[in-house]
């Protein structure tokens, strides 16, 4: 016998709490499935994890897990699996069958259109238009099932529309959805919470559809009730349940951003979901703990920030997934030295904010743009961090991440192709070659040898063998290059200059070790410029 638990999201609302364990207890007088418990994954008791723990004491090593949500989004997806997997460690060798979402389905639909003939209370279907409210995801294809139940709603129930809205995460909001049907010439509106149970965010529809009304007094505005525990829904939860035990689940994958690369998604697909806000966790970010161990932190908001790397100048020497996150941004924070390029193919609402006219010294700049950053994702934004070359190679990368982080703010580093190896290899210099060099450093020349904050052993880097690539030392090569020699490094040394890597105008000039500062002032070596010394780069 395969025991049933039905697994919930969780709310803050008590009648909401209520009115699932009513349903679990619905569905357990039934009697068709032998043994049925219920439990949530956060946010409420009793937990997931006392629901699994009670079926396997009762000897159920497989189990069917059915999540009680309307639209396959995050936590049908990501988050009740995710919650599953911590069951099996805790109980080897138990297995679980996963149900579908429930929706779309016309045993819902006609749960729907009960609630709405409820409030509608003998007024005229022809003259009553539905605004249809989802809960709102960053999944597009669960708000899509939402506009598709909206549609699925109007077919042959003689009402005047239905047009579909969303209370979070999602646009058109409950506000504009109400405003678009006035406009449509609208006199009488049945505002559907296409919710299971009462909750916070069914509460806030009906809060913004008072003040709609209130500000409209010409619109009759009526709010209908949530599904509810009802026969209906108890009757859908066998269906899915039976479906799953005979192996029957058909998902949909077409349109699925986990995978498939949606237009403004691409930060979705193949990758782990962090758990994202929803209005109605906290403001501060944290919930409650349930009891089970496992301690969502949702952030304040649905925004994140990518730290990119562009690469060494070129357009199309962009990771492919600091490309798709760039075409997924709503913010762009762009460096001196990041492919300029890449920003004209940006969509045109895309906000570009350019860190090179931040005002004032070096660190007062650093912290303008972290605190850039923090505050374009708390507001929900998907912001980029656009450098050049490699983040994390003297690129400040990770003064970014760690601000964002205490901030409390998702961060995630995209590596990028650095100008250290990318600028002799387009050169024709390899920094590493069978029998000539087995190491390469890679040096920061803006401060000079023998500077009082200078971090680099010049010494060392004079005795040893390998190649040295030298970043930012346009205006130290001469120095850096005698303290070579008086090291150890032969005079005669061959180094390359590579300038503008990359680009038409790069060029590639040669010396020796003894003579690089005189022949790079004299040919206007430029920044952006790379020097490589070592044997390396007599092979160019």
């Amino acid at each position: 016998m395969t025991g049933l638990v039905i697994v919930g999201h969780g709310t803050r609302s008590a009648a909401g709490v209520d009115q699932f364990a009513a349903l679990v207890e619905r569905v357990r007088r039934r009697g068709v499935v032998g043994d049925v418990e219920g439990g949530f994954i956060e946010l409420s008791r009793p937990p997931l994890t006392d629901a699994v723990t009670a079926l396997v004491e009762r000897g159920h090593r497989a189990l069917v897990a059915l999540p009680l949500v309307l639209t396959a989004a995050g936590h049908g997806k990501g988050d009740i699996p995710a919650a599953m997997a911590r069951e099996q460690q805790r109980h080897p060798g138990l297995t679980y069958r996963y149900g579908r979402p429930l929706g779309p389905h016309p045993l819902l639909h006609a749960a729907i259109e009960e609630r709405i003939d409820a409030a509608l209370a003998g007024a005229d279907r022809a003259g009553t238009w539905i605004a249809l409210i989802g809960r709102g995801s960053t999944d597009p294809d669960a708000n899509a099932e939402v506009a598709k139940v909206a549609r699925l709603l109007w077919e042959g129930r003689g009402y005047a529309g239905v047009e579909p809205g969303f209370i979070s995460l999602a646009e058109p909001s409950v506000p504009a959805v109400l405003e678009r049907l006035r406009r449509l010439g609208a006199r009488r509106i049945v505002v559907a919470p296409y919710f299971l149970f009462a909750g916070v965010l069914p509460d806030r529809i009906v809060a913004r559809s008072a003040e709609f009304a209130a500000a409209h007094p010409d619109l009759d505005v009526r709010v209908a009730e949530v599904i509810g525990d009802c026969d209906a829904l108890a009757d859908l939860v066998l269906e899915r349940h039976a479906e799953a035990l005979a192996g029957d689940i058909r998902m949909n994958c077409d349109t699925c951003a986990y995978r498939v690369l949606m237009p403004g998604f691409a930060d979705k697909v193949g990758r782990p979901q962090r758990p994202h806000d929803h209005p109605d966790d906290p403001v501060d970010g944290h919930h409650h703990h349930h009891g089970h161990g496992h301690h969502h932190h949702h952030e304040a908001t649905a925004g994140s920030v990518a730290v990119v790397g562009g690469g060494p100048g070129p357009d199309d020497l962009i990771t492919v997934r600091g490309k798709a996150l760039l075409d997924a941004a709503d913010v762009v924070v762009v460096d001196r030295l990041a492919p300029q390029g890449l920003l004209a193919g940006l969509r045109d609402d895309v906000l570009v904010v350019d860190a090179a006219k931040v005002p004032r010294g070096p660190s007062m700049a650093q912290d303008t743009i972290n605190a850039a950053l923090v505050t374009h994702a708390r507001a929900g934004r998907r912001v980029v961090r656009l450098k050049g070359g490699d983040p994390y190679l003297f690129g400040r990368g990770h003064e970014e991440v760690r601000a964002c982080a205490e901030a409390g703010v998702p961060v995630t580093v995209v590596p990028g192709v650095s100008s250290a190896f990318a600028a002799p290899a387009l050169a024709g210099v390899p920094v590493t070659h069978r029998g000539v060099a087995h190491d390469v450093t890679v040096v920061s020349g803006h401060l000079p040898p023998g500077h009082p904050g200078s971090l680099v052993d010049w010494a060392a880097l004079g005795r040893a063998r390998g190649t040295l690539v030298l970043l930012m030392a346009v205006d130290t090569i001469a120095k850096i290059a005698a303290v070579l020699v008086e090291h150890g490094r032969a005079p005669e040394t061959p180094v390359l200059a590579v300038q503008d890597a990359g680009h038409p105008g790069q060029r590639a000039v040669p010396a020796r070790l003894d003579e690089i500062g005189t022949v790079a002032a004299r040919q206007g070596i430029r920044p952006p410029a790379v020097f490589v010394v070592g044997q390396v780069a007599a092979l160019g």
